[in-house]
């Protein structure tokens, strides 16, 4: 089984980067974007408390999130992989998420991390709020804040899975199949 976390700021790319990697490996994607809005869909107690935090530009608190990724899990059949998109997203996160998958003997093979500056981020988050009409796309205020947000407690994430050997940066920056060769590149290794 192969599990990888694809990982980067909002905006990064991780979304069409994934849609790739699902095609070609088998895997079965878990985004936590997705999993807001299938509870929020639903109304979901989890769901509602979610919205919230979403709203402000927060991050959702682990505990809702670590129950929304374990809820996912349980209900999937076999698998031939996780694609975890936009998840971990704190330390507490990525140990619990390494706690779970030990416990199925199945554990993360690899973080793939794209890397994208500030500026083209708030363009590209810009751009999307106009297409897709998501309301947290549309506020450079928010997008700011989701950033700054991303810069100071997620990114801690990255040297956890490095200090593993596991972290493996990609410039996010460029044609959408020269980015997803190179994330090939090293989950074939």
């Amino acid at each position: 089984m192969v599990n990888i976390v694809l990982f980067g700021p909002p905006g990064a790319g991780k979304g069409t980067q994934s849609e790739y990697l699902i095609k070609k490996y088998q895997l079965t994607h878990i985004s936590t974007g997705d999993l807001f809005r299938k509870h929020l869909k639903e109304g979901t107690p989890l769901g509602k408390l979610a919205q919230q935090y979403m709203d402000e530009g927060k991050l959702v608190p682990d505990q809702v999130v670590i129950d929304m990724v374990d809820d996912k899990i349980k209900n999937d059949g076999p698998v031939t992989g996780y694609i975890f998109d936009g998840f971990p997203r704190t330390v507490a996160q990525a140990e619990a998420l390494d706690k779970l998958l030990t416990s199925k003997n199945t554990p993360i093979k690899c973080m793939i991390a794209l890397e994208v500056s500030k500026e083209e981020l708030v363009k590209r988050l810009l751009n999307r709020g106009i297409t897709s009409g998501r309301a947290d796309d549309q506020d450079e205020t928010k997008i700011n804040t989701r950033i700054q947000v991303y810069l100071d407690e997620t990114l801690p994430v990255a040297k956890y899975y490095e200090k593993q050997g596991k972290f493996n940066p990609i410039n996010g920056i460029g044609e959408v199949n020269s980015i997803f060769n190179s994330i090939c590149s090293i989950i074939d290794k």
